[in-house]
């Protein structure tokens, strides 16, 4: 899939959200809501790390793409779109991290 984007999934998954189609895991998934779409995206992201541990290269390419999955799903239930979370990283890369990090209000 040469050339296939974070862009290209957005899309894909913004289409099968709203498609109505029972046979659609986004769609259920979407139509769910955020509590059980973020639940999703936690699980995935667990299952990323424990693979990172392992240092099992094959798992972590899998759990990776179903984390960004679930995270874009996530992100499609709260209408902030991937552009949003492109121009905050492009402001961040705009300085050093160790600067980013101390610009950020402390709790």
């Amino acid at each position: 899939m040469a050339g296939f984007s974070l862009s290209d999934l957005e899309r894909i998954i913004g289409e099968r959200a709203l498609s109505g189609d029972d046979s659609s895991w986004t769609a259920k998934l979407y139509r769910s809501g955020m509590e059980r779409a973020a639940k999703k995206m936690g699980e995935e992201a667990v299952e990323t790390v424990i693979a990172a541990v392992k240092g099992d290269d094959g798992a972590l390419v899998s759990e990776s793409a179903d984390l960004l999955y679930h995270w874009l799903v996530v992100m499609k239930v709260a209408g902030i779109p991937l552009s949003d979370v492109m121009t905050e990283l492009e402001r961040r890369t705009a300085q050093s991290g160790i600067a980013e990090k101390a610009s950020r209000k402390q709790d």
